[in-house]
């Protein structure tokens, strides 16, 4: 099994910036992949960054030049440092962690962006 946790979500204004962090722990000496999507009420979940296990960081069009995902060398943590955060940035933040054909999920981290 493999615990995901997220953490540094708040309120924030237009033209800031937050910083979000996730943990896995358990089984995860296979991770493949580690990301990011967020959801907004009545929206379906979307996709925001991924960060492959070879070291290639990719972004959703919304986000490039104001996100950037990473990871430290050896660790289970990636983090999301969100800059230039826009009204439209808000959103439920949720980690993924892909581990062969699994997918496991975190609680998912509150984003605020005030105009």
């Amino acid at each position: 099994q493999v615990q995901v946790v997220e953490s540094g979500g708040g309120l924030v204004q237009a033209g800031g910036s937050l910083r979000l962090s996730c943990k896995a722990s358990g089984d995860t000496f296979t991770i493949s992949a580690m990301g990011w999507y967020r959801q907004t009420p009545g929206k379906q979940r979307e996709w925001v960054a991924t960060l492959v296990s070879t070291g290639t960081a990719n972004y959703d069009d919304s986000v490039k030049g104001r996100f950037t995902i990473s990871r430290e060398n050896g660790e289970n943590t990636v983090e999301l440092q969100m800059s230039s955060l826009l009204p439209e940035d808000t959103a439920v933040y949720y980690c993924y962690v892909a581990i062969i054909t699994k997918t496991y999920w975190g609680q998912g981290t509150q984003v605020t962006v005030s105009s």
